[in-house]
């Protein structure tokens, strides 16, 4: 049986999430009403999962998974609201560790949370699922000096990823030299209150200008799409090296929106020049049918491996089709991106 800490400031939420949990057969072993408690609390009781509130008295969300991850590291679920401050935070955590996050639906305290419960109960267990210590991500670097070398013209690259997926992705953005000069379009499975900051904080850390997609965007070379929360990003045109997206808000597909698959066979049927697909650390099997497209048409696809993935379920279901090219760990993706389009002289 899973076992969870419940980490919240107001008594309410607690009761109320605790409730939820207990219900779908999950054991909370413990609360904590700070993030000090909490620390305490992990130490203690070693549970499976923590769901973690983000503003807190005595020590916040922020700094307490910070501790724990230095002191005892265990998966945590960041519980967010859905406000601009509640994404910077988030994120804030996510880069200390945190594995995942619940956006509750209406606010701190958020009163109808028992409405969303299935929800909640399918992404504790999920991230009960992962492992913390494919978190500890340091920032990925080239090991090779860009300047000389020959890149083939106008590739796209097309990333997927979930669970655990926002600070790989960061960390690849931050790694990949402005010399390919790459499109880049980015499905991070998020809410859409979070997609627009996770876009301007990619853009202070990269050589790339990168921005959440509108419908009718345009990118051309050293730009990059950050899919907009609860749409299809879609490329619907392709001309002159330069590429437009339109957004749909059809059927979630694999229950998620936006989804991989969607935008990778869109790249697939619509782009005509070198295409490099990757798959990122997530649950489900989102990206599948996706890597399936891009491989028809010759271009090539990574995955990251298994150590180095808090879930390895997107990427283990891509390995399966026989489509991956290469399966890395999150240190080599930046080089072997490049190296799949690198120019042999």
């Amino acid at each position: 049986m899973t076992r969870i800490l419940v980490v919240d400031d107001s008594h309410f939420m607690r009761t109320v999430i605790t409730d939820i949990l207990e219900d779908a057969g999950i054991n909370v072993v413990a609360q904590a009403s700070n993030g000090r408690e909490a620390v305490t609390q992990v130490v203690e009781h070693d549970p499976d999962v923590v769901t973690m509130d983000v503003e807190m008295p005595e020590m916040n969300g922020i700094e307490a998974v910070e501790k724990i991850m230095n002191r005892h590291p265990v998966p945590i679920m960041m519980l967010s609201a859905l406000t601009t401050e509640g994404a910077d935070s988030t994120l804030d955590a996510l880069d200390n560790g945190a594995v995942d996050f619940f956006a509750k639906p209406s606010g701190t305290i958020s009163t109808d949370l028992s409405a969303h419960g299935e929800a909640l109960v399918e992404t504790v267990k999920s991230v009960a699922g992962s492992d913390p210590s494919a978190q500890q991500i340091s920032s990925i670097e080239s090991s090779r000096d860009t300047h000389d070398e020959e890149y083939a013209e106008t590739p796209t690259l097309v990333i997927g990823a979930s669970t655990g997926g926002p600070n790989v992705v960061e960390s690849i953005l931050e790694g990949l030299p402005r010399a390919p000069d790459f499109r880049i379009l980015v499905v991070q499975h998020m809410p859409d209150q979070f997609t627009g900051r996770f876009a301007k904080r990619l853009d202070a850390n990269s050589a790339y200008s990168v921005r959440e997609a509108e419908d009718g965007a345009r990118i051309g070379g050293g730009e990059a799409l950050i899919a907009k929360g609860d749409y299809h990003m879609i490329v619907s045109n392709y001309r002159s090296g330069r590429l437009r997206v339109k957004l749909e808000q059809s059927e979630p597909v694999h229950s998620v929106r936006p989804a991989i698959d969607v935008t990778m066979k869109s790249v697939a049927e619509t782009i005509t020049d070198p295409v490099t697909g990757v798959v990122l650390t997530g649950m489900g099997s989102d990206g599948s049918a996706g890597v399936k497209a891009i491989d028809r048409i010759g271009s090539q696809i990574l995955a990251q491996n298994e150590a180095t993935s808090a879930v390895f379920g997107i990427p283990g279901r891509a390995i399966e089709t026989g489509c991956v090219d290469e399966v890395l760990p999150v240190e080599d993706l930046v080089d072997g991106i490049l190296r799949t389009v690198r120019v042999n002289t």
